[in-house]
């Protein structure tokens, strides 16, 4: 008892790590102590039940360890996160052991891996998603090791831990069997060196090189939406005028302008959509002025009216009436006053989303605070590239930067480079808006793109299309940054393929369970006969 309970914490740290502003080198045996549980034990009903709660117990305690920050803005959150995930996880992970005790070991393996990358893809794409712990996002600080991500994006990641700790299990297991050994030393050695020379023959594209200045205004996030507007603004105001003249792009965190604007002039109120609200009359004087050169990248929250037959199904009935979207938007203004819309694709649940709404829409009490806006947003259908002087770029909004396929849909629309607008001061000084700020470096490698990252108070900076980072902006640092953004245009194959491993691993996972019941079949009339 005591020694499986030391395996489970073992393995719950050895997986935290990566999470928490470590190494993610730990994973390569993270899995090794839940291996020896699962062998441990008979094929029996009562041991089975038994393996369930010790790795019901290890998953519960890698989730607690890596999201508990999330209590700074909703109690909720961590215990509903902590459910979603390790509910995949056990699916996963009771699959293999269920398989492993009653056919072959080898069967039992490939199900582990291509269950767990399955459950991890489906939480990417599900209607619960909340892709945080998919192993391959561990190894965000240890970016030299995962140049190739930009072949397989994070899921690579999550194949090559599996591997790995299945084979320096079976090493484990028979320690004389020099076999073992070798396969498990080329399964974790081989892709760091390959990275190691990607990381060092990397050479970027010579396409030139934009200015990018990006602003941290260092907003009191739970007094920003029911605030002083007016002081938000002249903040923001008394921000553009300290950025260096020549820069070519302005980049402003997630909802910096306060107040809500009606598309597509962002006009202030819904019957004058169509004519420009003071404020950005204001910001695009300001860069006649100052910037005339320069596009500003800004997040807001803007409303779209429709007439009732062309509603959205995410749509809200206002008061008069009529139907309206309200978005989590990215807006690009130019000193000529145009305008560029980009809306938020991938929202928060709980926060920006209703899942299942007929189901869940009852619970509205519990929705969390995470933007100032409740309830269902309307849904952005994919990235949008702005264009700027010749330039395009990629304005993905915070939480679009945890889904690298969906990253890559600005790349794919011609983004050569791309900005992140957050705002992470949700969560306090905690290892969340840490690690966010990390994952980008991911993104980075996997579609090739330098990064200018903007948030309200965290973490603002550069990272290069290595996932090298540059200047930065720290936790409640009010300031502006300026550098030079790389550009490249080719695409990576991850960039035109993206998460075609999870896709593969369904199909993979399907096969092993059927040959798993033909086999459990066959085996019975066998027996019988």
């Amino acid at each position: 008892m005591v020694l499986r309970f030391a395996a489970v914490l073992l393995s719950a740290l050895l997986l935290s790590a990566g999470w928490l502003g470590a190494t993610g080198l730990g994973l390569f045996a993270a899995f090794v102590p839940l291996l020896w549980i699962s062998a441990s034990y008979d094929a029996s009903r009562r041991s089975w039940w038994r393996v369930f709660g010790w790795s019901l117990l290890a998953f519960t305690l890698w989730n607690a360890m890596t999201v508990w920050w999330i209590w700074y803005a909703t109690p909720v959150g961590p215990f509903a996160a902590t459910l979603a995930s390790t509910t995949l996880n056990m699916i996963a992970f009771m699959l293999f052991h269920t398989v492993s005790k009653k056919a072959p070991k080898a069967l039992a393996y490939v199900l582990l891996v291509a269950a767990w990358i399955t459950t991890e893809y489906w939480y990417t794409v599900g209607e619960f998603s909340w892709p945080w712990l998919i192993l391959g996002n561990g190894f965000s600080h240890d970016v030299r090791l995962v140049q190739w991500y930009e072949y397989t994006g994070v899921f690579g990641g999550s194949l090559w831990v599996l591997a790995a700790n299945i084979l320096l299990f079976e090493a484990l297991r028979a320690p004389r069997r020099a076999g073992r050994w070798i396969a498990a030393a080329v399964v974790l050695f081989v892709p760091m060196i390959v990275s190691g020379l990607l990381y060092a023959t990397y050479r970027q594209p010579d396409e030139g090189s934009v200015r990018v200045a990006i602003v941290q205004p260092d907003v009191d996030v739970y007094a920003k939406f029911h605030g002083d507007d007016a002081w938000q603004e002249r903040n923001i105001v008394d921000l553009i005028s300290e950025v260096p003249s020549g820069a070519q792009f302005i980049v402003l965190p997630e909802t910096a302008v306060p107040g809500y604007y009606w598309e597509p002039q962002l006009g202030a109120a819904k019957y004058f959509a169509d004519v420009r609200g003071p404020f950005w009359t204001e910001l695009r004087d300001s860069l006649r002025a100052a910037h005339p050169e320069a596009l500003l990248v800004t997040g807001a929250n803007t409303n779209r009216a429709y007439r009732p037959e062309l509603r959205s199904r995410t749509a809200r009935k206002d008061r008069d009436g009529g139907w309206y979207d309200h978005f989590n938007t990215a807006v690009g203004l130019d000193s000529a006053g145009r305008i560029q819309l980009h809306h938020k694709g991938r929202l928060v649940i709980g926060a920006e989303k209703t899942p299942l709404p007929w189901l869940f829409e009852w619970l509205d009490f519990l929705v969390i605070d995470l933007g100032g806006t409740l309830g269902q947003l309307g849904v952005g259908q994919h990235g949008t590239a702005f264009e700027h002087d010749g330039v395009r770029v990629g304005p993905a909004i915070c939480y679009e930067g945890l889904y690298g396929d969906f990253f890559g849909g600005f790349v794919r629309r011609g983004a050569q480079a791309m900005f992140i607008i957050s705002n992470d001061g949700w969560w306090g000084d905690t290892p969340g808006y840490k690690h966010l700020f990390s994952i980008s470096r991911l993104r980075a490698v996997e579609h090739r793109r330098a990064i200018a990252r903007s948030a309200n108070t965290g973490m603002s900076g550069f990272i290069d299309a290595r996932g090298d980072v540059g200047p930065t902006l720290g936790w409640d640092e009010r300031g502006v940054l300026t550098d030079e953004v790389r550009l490249r245009s080719s695409e990576t194959v991850y960039t035109r393929y993206g998460d075609y491993l999870g896709r593969i691993a369904q199909y993979v996972m399907l096969l092993c369970v059927l040959y798993y019941v033909a086999y459990r079949f066959k085996k019975k009339n066998y027996l019988v006969s």
